[in-house]
């Protein structure tokens, strides 16, 4: 059995999420991706939170917020979700952090709002409505200049990076059997295997097998090689073509793919053509001395621009003079762009082949000038593919006001596509006014555009609202002939007036404390009810009750802190028990410190926290080295003092009325004695030079990255002004502003086109086709195609073929299940004693294999099976007559066993008479079952003597004389040296090397003949 269900981006015409269910025999559920949209509405995860409870495995297919936008809310806000196993390649896990890192620090929508329901103090309950009020629904949509909704605390950097490290890193073309959740069914031996899809560094093709289901989940892949991301791997390796897919992805059982890009017509020219378009662009804008704005993501497509670019300009240094690409600058704007910037660089296995002869190449030419021949130092030589010479890096806001304050011409690469978060929205309030500035787009806003087209909707995104000016060319196109002679379509924007909604973090008043308060003692009842019951401490990681205490409180206040929370918490529930829903079962043995009069507890029959007094342990705070050490529990008694004095020194010198930071009160002593005894205080260096506090730094060591500048090294002017720690709400202001600029759109998705699709779906050859990912419209055009295409497949006559290829092919909405389970059609028969004992099982790994050949016969008629049970009886009455058991014994054979065995009727398989038997021996043809890899081959034949290597691709060579290769259809070819059946004796031991292959061989395969 194998039912899919799409839960986001199945003929959606507003959300480009992904989310996607699979479920299997026996009750396995696979979550593949769990994508999120630019909005960040919760109501979007309602269905997936349903399913949690029931995953088995989870899988990420790419490190865009479409695959895994909502990965890190489902693991802070659903209990169970950190539970499940969960798979990606390394990339995935590498790019996705740093882009959801840098998704929670710019957009304030990310971190989601306070439950509505979590809110239910009485003396609250006028404040509640008066935040209730202000909302629309859960989305979170406020009128401009509400008082705002409260949102959650954004998770922390280390957070992130402790939910992406549950990751389990899988390689491409690793067979892997994964182990269940634990409230999941036995997987039953599914197999787990990731290829590469293109589009992305570490984009994957899952396939699973699973039994006789084999699903092959394609979404959003590429199969055109680029400059960075290699393509699909359909046909083997980085940018191979054939005639045959791969045998581990031809003719699966279900073939799921995205209709993303399906409507795209093939531009002829390739990746070359694309690049030049873009340049020629930039070049347009420059020329006139405007600045260029490309919107792009932050971890995954912005490498393919980043390298393009930089090559570029890399060119034009060297090139001729009056270039204008020499005199522009040329920039990459994001929070995380130099981490990104350095995972990519140590990722390049990962990426095309021609990354890897660049970096190979400059790393002799780095060894050539090392050894003194070579001294041109601006010819580009020894520049590995990611060490960039003419891309600057911006991560700070202040430096990217500056930064287009300056009039000069450049190219600014900003985060995010859809203009709804990050610097892309900053910079195109500063370049929208300017008529020789240019915003070009990398990708197409199809699936987000708003339906009416009179009014813009307020809940759209800016880069879906620039789209649909786009397409609809109001105010005319600038045609601009390019150096090749084509035309370069500029749409005019007309001084047109675009106004959308602001949302700004802002702190909270009393009120809206005094709510949050109460949220958070409540989800602190729901965790000690939860411990009672043995679950998973559930984390609250919005705790201002112990804000900037995890380096300088003690274990005293840590206590005292958590004693107040408690109180409050029990409070809470005595006041209203009704409206929390929380009985005396529900408490468990908690109720002796929950319920009043209450002092005896019946622990007979329980198990586990239910047999003792409950006890709520203090949190420890630390790492994964241990327990946090503080030095000022170690201060001797004179050194107490003096940093005593030096601290009533220091409040001596602030001035009443004069502003300082949160934590200096208490926190000045504490980074002083991280720093030794006098007071001193260490700076460091960090990599671009900034001084660095070593209490940052300190802060900074849990982050996996490893290197601290690239979070927190900026000076203090350079802070975000709007940047504060501690709880917050949302509130939304009306802006607009005049754009004057063009509008220009060159592809740079890196998805299939139309041509891939016609193209692969036949050789493929799949028995189910579901369609998913795209809009309504494109997905059913593809659908009618695909059943051109199944034609030769489906066969038969011409006027059943449209039904028969309808029904393998599905195009289901979000939340339709679809089965497309295998087609079999099973018997069951009983086989005769007497077959049974001739049969002769050969294993093959975990399956057995049999020839079997027998006539069939009718069932027994119900006289024949009572004599046949009767002599069963009396064989079983003569084994147990001198137990003492056997008067019970005889009873249950006579009794309702033999009436139950007559319910059902099987067909019988008996052997064949010697004259028959003959006849089927001869013309039956033997074959071989099972799937022999060459690494296996390799430890049999080193444990049997020989020597076994690998040469070349694909390419076993055993004893220097014989090489054993696999071909793509899964044929094992075996090649000899000639003067090896010649000379023989000459040869000595290798002389039987072929015959042992051969053995070997047919030792790891099932040969199954006539029987």
């Amino acid at each position: 059995m194998f039912t899919f269900t799409p839960l986001l981006g199945a003929q959606s015409s507003s959300s480009r999420a992904s989310q996607s269910i699979l479920e299997l025999d026996g009750g396995i559920k696979i979550l593949v991706d769990v994508g999120w949209d630019e909005s960040f509405d919760t109501r979007d995860l309602a269905e997936l939170e349903k399913h949690i409870p029931t995953l088995s495995l989870i899988l990420l297919t790419h490190a865009t917020p479409a695959h895994i936008g909502a990965f890190v809310h489902c693991c802070r806000t659903f209990p169970l979700f950190t539970q499940i196993p969960i798979f990606a390649t390394s990339p995935v896990i590498a790019f996705g952090r740093t882009c959801l890192q840098d998704l929670y620090v710019s957009s304030p929508l990310a971190a989601t709002f306070l439950p509505k329901v979590s809110i239910s103090e009485p003396g609250a309950s006028s404040a509640a409505s008066a935040v209730g009020s202000v909302g629309d629904g859960e989305d979170g949509t406020e009128a401009a200049g509400s008082s705002g909704r409260i949102l959650l605390q954004a998770p922390t950097t280390e957070e992130i990076a402790r939910y992406f490290s549950l990751i389990q890193p899988l390689k491409y073309s690793q067979p892997h059997q994964p182990l269940p959740s634990p409230f999941s069914p036995p997987l039953d031996g599914l197999t787990l295997t990731a290829y590469n899809a293109g589009h992305t560094v570490g984009g994957t093709i899952w396939h699973i097998q699973h039994g006789m289901e084999s699903i092959v989940y394609a979404m959003d892949w590429n199969q055109a090689r680029e400059s960075v991301v290699a393509g699909a791997a359909w046909f083997g390796g980085s940018g191979a073509s054939g005639t045959e897919v791969i045998e581990q992805l031809r003719k699966p059982t279900a073939l799921i793919c995205s209709t993303k890009g399906g409507d795209n017509i093939a531009v002829s020219g390739g990746r070359k053509k694309r690049d030049d378009l873009l340049l020629d662009m930039i070049r347009s804008s420059l020329a006139k001395g405007g600045t260029v704005l490309i919107p792009t993501d932050t971890s995954s497509r912005v490498l393919e621009l980043a390298y393009a670019l930089e090559h570029a300009w890399r060119d034009a240094s060297t090139g001729e003079k009056g270039d204008v690409l020499q005199g522009a600058g040329l920039y990459l704007a994001g929070r995380k762009v130099n981490t990104t910037l350095r995972l990519a660089r140590s990722m390049l296995e990962w990426m095309d082949e021609n990354i890897v002869r660049e970096f190979e190449a400059a790393e002799s030419a780095d060894g050539q000038k090392t050894g003194g021949q070579g001294n041109d130092k601006g010819s580009g030589k020894g520049v590995g593919p990611f060490t960039f010479k003419h891309l600057k890096t911006v991560e700070r806001k202040k430096r990217l006001e500056k930064l287009l304050a300056d009039q000069g011409p450049k190219v600014i690469l900003a985060s995010d596509t859809s203009l709804a978060w990050g610097f892309s929205k900053e910079s195109l309030r500063q370049i929208a006014e300017g008529p020789n500035n240019l915003l070009l787009l990398t990708e197409s806003f199809r699936n987000t555009m708003p339906e009416a087209t009179e009014e813009l909707s307020s809940t759209a995104s800016l880069g879906s609202m620039i789209w649909q000016w786009y397409e609809e060319r109001r105010d005319g196109v600038a045609l601009e002939k390019g150096p090749d002679g084509e035309l370069l379509e500029q749409v005019h924007s007309g001084g047109r007036e675009l106004a959308w909604t602001d949302v700004q973090r802002a702190p909270l008043d009393v009120r809206d404390q005094l709510l949050y308060q109460q949220y958070l003692a409540t989800k602190r009842q729901l965790q000690d009810t939860s411990q009672a019951r043995g679950q998973e401490n559930l984390e609250i990681a919005a705790d201002v009750l112990d804000d900037r205490s995890s380096s300088t409180s003690s274990e005293d206040s840590d206590t005292e802190q958590q004693g107040r929370v408690l109180n409050f918490s029990t409070t809470l529930a005595h006041s209203n028990r009704s409206k929390l829903a929380l009985t005396d079962e529900d408490l468990g043995i908690n109720v002796l410190l929950r319920r009043k009069n209450v002092y005896d507890y019946d622990v007979r029959g329980k198990k586990g926290r239910e047999r003792m007094f409950p006890y709520v342990a203090p949190r420890k705070r630390g790492d994964e080295y241990g327990e946090f050490i503080r030095p000022e529990e170690y201060l001797r008694a004179e050194e107490r003092e003096e940093i005593d004095m030096q601290q009533r020194r220091s409040d001596a010198q602030t001035k009443l009325g004069q502003k300082r930071r949160w934590d200096d009160a208490a926190g000045a002593g504490g980074r002083r004695l991280s720093d030794g005894a006098g007071g001193r205080k260490r700076q460091h260096l960090s990599t671009n030079g900034q001084k660095v506090d070593s209490g940052a730094r300190d802060d900074l060591s849990l982050s996996s990255d490893g290197e601290g500048a690239d979070v927190a090294a900026s000076s203090e002017e350079e802070a975000d002004p709007q940047s504060f720690e501690g709880p917050a709400k949302a509130v939304y202001n009306k802006e607009s502003i005049t754009i004057n600029a063009r509008i220009a759109f060159v592809d740079f998705m890196g998805l299939h086109d139309k041509r891939s699709l016609e193209m692969l779906i036949p050789l493929i050859q799949p028995q189910k086709l579901i369609l998913v990912g795209g809009m309504k419209d494109e997905t059913l055009a593809l659908a009618d195609e695909c059943k051109k295409l199944l034609t030769v497949k489906v066969g038969g006559d011409a006027s059943t073929t449209s039904a028969d290829a309808a029904a393998i092919i599905f195009t289901p909405a979000n939340g339709e299940p679809v089965d497309a389970s295998v087609d079999t059609n099973a018997w069951t028969v009983k086989l005769s004693n007497s077959l049974v004992r001739r049969l002769n099982w050969q294993h093959v790994r975990s399956l057995g294999v049999v020839a079997l050949t027998a006539q069939l016969r009718a069932p027994k008629l119900p006289a024949e099976e009572e004599e046949a049970d009767a002599d069963v009886a009396g064989k079983k009455m003569k084994l147990v007559k001198d137990e003492a058991a056997s008067s019970a014994v005889a009873p249950t054979i006579d009794g309702p066993a033999k009436t139950a065995d007559k319910s059902e009727a099987f067909p019988l398989l008996d052997t064949l008479p010697a004259s028959m038997a003959a006849g089927t021996r001869s013309m039956a043809r033997p074959f071989h079952v099972g799937d022999l890899r060459l690494a296996d081959l390799r430890k049999l034949m080193q444990a049997a003597g020989h020597t076994a290597e690998f040469r070349g691709e694909g390419t076993l060579l055993i004893d220097k004389s014989v090489a054993v290769r696999k071909s793509g259809t899964g044929r094992i070819e075996i090649e000899a040296a000639a003067q090896a059946a010649a000379n023989q004796a000459a040869l000595g031991r290798n002389a039987g090397s072929f015959l042992a292959v051969k053995r070997k061989i047919y030792e790891g395969l099932a040969v199954v003949a006539g029987n």
